[in-house]
């Protein structure tokens, strides 16, 4: 009884501990498949995962620090977007039937998900799984709603659409409206395709482990016109980086309880300048160029990164490239000596370094042999 009320007390004593990030009044931002893939594609960065635990507007904090983000969806192709996902499920989805391998012959059931709130759709849901796959015939779950626990808390998640095989497999299916070129499409959108899926598939493995296929169902438009094509994606690399991350949720406490005390996200009340951008900075974040498609805050990192002369701002793979050496500085101080001509920083023998020395003298000498050319 006693372990149950130190549980129940140390939830209510982290709630006031969410609220007191976000501000006095004000309501949490629910987490969405989109964030939790965010997530999944920068698990280093301890800023996101403290302001999204305690459900922070990142969107309102960046335009309260001058660094609005600068990405996100035009009505054009939010339309764009619908119309192609109402063409692939017209007749009953029969283009998706066809995409999914079934015979020509054969038809799904579509069953009505509506439910009052989103527990009632989520436990409708729920059922309509269990009913699909013991009647081992096609169906298609048009918008199913899904349920995922995420540091204690409910998070819930809307797939395109849900396939249960005869087989009692099941499939998840997502619907973009970038093309598939020559059999290819952009990597950059299908891994982000990818991992915000690997959510869904994550979310339906609670409702029986067995069930879903480790691998999606992507449906874009083919070439330069409007008709589906389909390609599976495998989305075990993402299943697994996600579940870590979701894991590593429930240590953000940790991360939180280092704040000074008073830290507050609060952008709704009057405060001196700075101190905002001093309580993002109190929490150590993890920057790099592909949170510019994904993170509202990463302008502002970006500049911060920049301001510190730090390598991250030009990429993971140069940053790993760079090993000890993790400032624009160090990197040229490696390459060509200090003011003094010396290496420094005891990095010498470093393989980084010494790489760095040689690519150096042979752009001095390239550039040196060029302006001796007539």
């Amino acid at each position: 009884m006693n372990d149950f009320s130190d549980s129940r007390s140390a939830a209510v004593d982290q709630r006031a501990r969410w609220a007191g990030l976000r501000g006095p009044g004000v309501p949490p931002r629910p987490l969405d498949a989109r964030a939790l893939a965010a997530l999944a594609a920068n698990p280093g960065c301890g800023r996101r995962a403290v302001l999204d635990a305690a459900g922070v507007d990142k969107g309102a904090v960046a335009r309260a620090l001058g660094s609005p983000e600068r990405f996100g969806q035009s009505q054009f192709a939010f339309a764009r977007g619908n119309a192609f996902e109402a063409r692939v499920k017209a007749d009953g989805c029969a283009e998706l039937l066809r995409l999914l391998g079934a015979a020509e012959s054969e038809t799904a059931e579509v069953p009505d998900l509506t439910a009052a709130g989103p527990e009632g759709r989520a436990a409708r849901t729920g059922l309509a799984l269990r009913e699909a796959t013991a009647a081992k015939r096609w169906t298609l779950l048009d918008h199913p709603l899904l349920v995922l626990d995420v540091a204690g808390a409910p998070v819930y998640l809307e797939p395109d659409a849900v396939a249960v095989r005869p087989d009692g497999g099941w499939t998840v299916i997502e619907v973009k409206s970038f093309p598939i070129l020559d059999g290819a499409a952009d990597p950059v959108k299908v891994g982000a395709a990818a991992r915000q899926a690997a959510v869904y598939v994550l979310a339906l493995e609670r409702l029986d482990a067995t069930a879903p296929r480790p691998d999606v169902l992507l449906v874009c438009p083919k070439d330069f016109s409007n008709a589906p094509t389909a390609e599976l994606v495998d989305v075990r690399r993402q299943l697994a980086v996600t579940r870590r991350q979701l894991a590593r949720m429930t240590k953000v406490e940790r991360i939180a309880a280092t704040l000074p005390e008073g830290t507050t996200f609060d952008v709704t009340r009057e405060r001196p300048p700075g101190e905002l951008a001093e309580a993002v900075e109190a929490v150590p974040a993890t920057y790099a160029p592909e949170c510019l498609a994904s993170c509202e805050l990463a302008y502002h990192c970006r500049d911060r990164a920049r301001e510190r002369g730090a390598v991250e701002a030009l990429g993971r793979s140069v940053r790993g490239e760079l090993g000890t050496l993790t400032t624009v500085e160090r990197v040229l101080a490696a390459a060509y000596g200090d003011r003094d001509g010396r290496v420094g920083d005891g990095h010498e023998d470093d393989p980084a370094a010494v790489a760095l020395r040689r690519a150096a003298a042979l752009r001095t000498e390239a550039l040196g042999r060029e302006a001796s050319c007539p």
